[in-house]
């Protein structure tokens, strides 16, 4: 059974590049191939995409194989396959890694004891509940990557698949 996914690292440092692509290739066998364009929203940083195909799973591996360069902002995303959602990490340098089930759809589905923890907290004082809702949802990760995806909106776009 396979699924697929994309890697998107939103900035690296020109030092870094080649590790990105060594963590990758070590996660999905082979050269990854990733074409590095300049990201205007990062001075002296690189931007890259890369589909994938593979196990369930995967999105984890590579994740964890670029988690902690404290100079990289990336994204993995994992597709659900039968028996198995879908995923989304985030990383940024200044919030650490941020991960969230995926549905068909691509939206963020928050376990019910997370909710609940959630509610709870805000009871207590620990935050607002629009606070905790905002982490649950990945929302800080969101509003710090969003210059860098908004940057690359003039990269190339790869299709995944063709519809007949």
């Amino acid at each position: 059974m396979t699924t697929r996914g994309v890697l998107y690292v939103h900035a690296a440092p020109s030092a870094l590049c080649p590790h990105v692509e060594w963590a990758a290739a070590g996660v999905l066998g082979g050269r990854p191939g990733m074409s590095w364009t300049p990201q205007p929203a990062g001075r002296g940083c690189y931007r890259s995409e890369l589909s994938w195909q593979g196990e369930p799973g995967t999105a984890a591996r590579l994740a964890s194989a670029l988690r902690g360069w404290q100079a990289l902002r990336y994204e993995v995303t994992e597709e659900p396959s039968p028996g198995h959602e879908g995923e989304r990490y985030s990383y940024t340098p200044d919030l650490g890694i941020f991960h969230a089930v995926t549905g068909v759809h691509g939206d963020v589905l928050v376990p019910e004891q997370r909710i609940k923890a959630a509610v709870l907290k805000a009871a207590l004082g620990d935050n607002p509940l629009e606070v905790e809702l905002s982490l649950l949802l990945g929302q800080p990760w969101d509003d710090e990557l969003e210059p860098f995806r908004y940057a690359g909106a003039g990269a190339p776009v790869r299709w995944l698949h063709q519809v007949v």
